[in-house]
């Protein structure tokens, strides 16, 4: 599967952005999604994921409450609704696919995605 992140862009702190990760060459159903972030100098970290189905979201501590993860298996996309951005919200923005049977032990883990797109930058001005 190919994945193909957009959406990213220059807000003001307190803004809203929504990222789009759209899959192509498999159906996006049969994959568990994640959205990681890293920023520079950093390690990449684990923002959010959805169950297959969507039965179950997950999410960061940093970003509970202000990010909502979503899928659209239809459109073969997940969306990554931002809301009151903060100025340590500024990365390049990935998201990951997963379709081991142990991910959601793993959803927080880069090693239980073997699929990612190519990441977005969100730059959020204080």
């Amino acid at each position: 599967v190919q994945l193909q992140a957009s959406g990213g862009g220059l807000v003001q702190a307190g803004g809203s952005l929504r990222l789009s990760c759209v899959a192509s060459g498999r159906a996006l159903r049969t994959y568990a999604m994640g959205w990681f972030r890293q920023a520079p100098g950093k390690e990449r970290e684990f923002v959010a994921a959805i169950s297959w189905s969507a039965t179950s979201t997950y999410y960061s501590n940093s970003v509970k409450g202000r990010f909502t993860i979503s899928r659209d298996d239809a459109k073969n996309t997940v969306y990554l609704q931002m809301n009151n951005l903060k100025f340590e919200d500024t990365a390049v923005y990935y998201c990951a696919a997963g379709g081991r049977s142990d991910w959601r032990y793993n959803t927080q883990i880069t090693a239980a995605y073997d699929h990612w797109g190519q990441g977005t930058q969100v730059t959020v001005s204080s």
